[in-house]
């Protein structure tokens, strides 16, 4: 289901947040809202990253802290939000510190992740654009049922 975006012809909606100085696309089809964060209740043995759960209208959502997931330093910014991802499996919560803008990014502004840039797995392209890198996640591989979110 996923589109490898380094390689569809096609220009992309994207929403851009930031983690810090670090900014991160995620594909605007697959954000179902954005809500003011919301501290999440703590459940025992969650996996890496995962602070706990949110009801967000009778649904129970997991939220993850991406600042853990990536291992990124740094505090958490007093006005955080929390971007709701709607995947095939499961929907997710992410806190980020920031969401900028909603963007258009064209297939020839992106590259595949270099060798060597981590866990490349999740991600599905760096764009340039005018000065700028900006990282774009495959919320699927990261957030999906073989990435050990799942309870």
């Amino acid at each position: 289901m996923s589109t490898d975006i380094a390689t569809d012809p096609q220009a992309h909606q994207l929403v851009v947040f930031t983690l810090g100085a670090e900014e991160y696309g995620v594909p605007i089809k697959l954000v179902q809202e954005i809500i003011r964060y919301t501290e999440p209740r703590p459940i025992p043995g969650s996996p890496h990253g995962v602070e706990g759960v949110i009801n967000l209208r009778g649904r129970i959502i997991p939220v993850v802290d991406l600042r853990s997931r990536f291992s990124s330093m740094g505090e958490r910014a007093e006005d955080s939000k929390i971007v709701i991802v709607e995947l095939e499996e499961t929907t997710v919560g992410v806190i980020v510190d920031e969401v900028k803008e909603v963007l258009s990014v064209a297939a020839d502004q992106c590259e595949a992740p270099p060798e060597g840039a981590g866990d490349a797995e999740y991600l599905d392209a760096v764009a340039k654009l005018d000065g700028r890198l900006l990282v774009i996640l495959n919320m699927p591989k990261l957030f999906g049922a073989n990435a050990g979110l799942m309870y």
